[in-house]
C-alpha cells in the first residue's frame, strides 16, 4: 500500500498546504524545498511515491525525476510532476520521457491531485499483483519489474510506454478507444481531456522501440483507437 510520499516544491505556501491536505487523507509526507534536499531525503524516507514541482532552482523537477528513476532501489518509485509554466505538449512529453508517471498542470485542485495520485498507485499495485512474465512474439514482459526484453536485449521504455504496452497486451485483440487509453494509462478524465495526439505519439514511439516486426502488431483504427493483434 502506498503511504509514504516525498513532496517537493520551492514554494513554501504550496508545499505546506499540499502536505497538510495529503496528511489529512492518511499519507505520511516528507517535504523538501529543493531538488537537492529531495535526493537526500529520499534515501532517508524511502518514499512510495514522489510528487515534485517542475520549476525549481538548481535541480529542477525533470532532473530530479530522472535522478530518482536511475538510483538504486528507486526505479519502481512512481513520480508525478506538477508545472504551472511548462505546460506545452513538448514539456509534458519531456516529463514522461524523463520517467514521470503523470504530469499535472497548475492550477489544480487538491481533489484532482488526490485522484491522480490514486490512479498512479492503482496502476503500480495492479502491475505488482501480476507476478508471472508475459511472453509474446519473442518479447518477455516482466510486470512486477516493469521490464521488457527482446532476444535477451532490454528495451528502454518510458513509464507511459510500458503502461501502454501492458494495456494493449492484456487486452489482446480488443480495440481500445482513445478515451479508454487516456484514462487507463494516463489517468485523465476523458470528459475534460480527449486529445488523440498524446496516445498517437506514444504508440509511434513504442512501435519504433519494439521494432518493425513486433510493432506492426499494434494496429490503429483511425478515429477510434488501437489494439494488439
Amino acid at each position: 500500500m502506498f503511504k509514504k510520499i516525498l513532496l517537493v516544491d520551492d514554494d513554501s505556501l504550496v508545499l505546506n498546504s499540499t502536505r497538510r491536505y495529503l496528511e489529512e487523507h492518511g499519507f505520511n509526507v516528507a517535504a523538501a524545498a529543493s531538488g537537492a534536499e529531495a535526493v537526500a531525503l529520499a534515501g532517508e524516507s524511502k518514499p512510495d511515491l514522489v510528487i515534485t514541482d517542475a520549476e525549481m532552482k538548481g535541480l529542477d523537477g525533470f532532473t530530479l525525476c530522472k535522478v530518482i528513476k536511475e538510483s538504486d532501489g528507486f526505479a519502481r518509485v512512481p513520480v508525478i510532476i506538477i508545472s504551472g509554466s511548462k505546460i506545452s505538449e513538448e514539456d509534458i512529453l519531456a516529463g514522461y520521457n524523463k520517467g514521470a508517471d503523470d504530469y499535472i498542470l497548475k492550477p489544480f485542485s487538491f481533489p484532482v491531485l488526490l485522484a491522480k495520485l490514486k490512479a498512479v498507485m492503482k496502476r503500480y499495485e495492479g502491475a505488482a499483483a501480476k507476478t508471472e512474465n508475459i511472453r509474446k512474439l519473442g518479447m518477455v514482459i516482466d510486470p512486477a519489474g516493469r521490464a521488457v526484453t527482446i532476444k535477451n536485449s532490454v528495451i528502454n521504455l518510458t513509464r507511459k510506454e510500458f503502461d501502454l504496452l501492458m494495456a494493449l497486451i492484456t487486452e489482446e485483440g480488443r480495440l481500445l478507444s482513445i478515451p479508454y487509453l487516456l484514462e487507463a494509462v494516463w489517468g485523465y478524465d476523458p470528459a475534460s481531456y480527449n486529445d488523440p495526439h498524446t496516445v498517437g505519439v506514444h504508440v509511434s514511439s513504442l512501435r519504433k522501440k519494439l521494432g518493425p516486426e513486433i510493432g506492426a502488431h499494434i494496429t490503429s483504427v483511425t478515429g477510434h483507437g488501437y489494439k494488439f493483434d
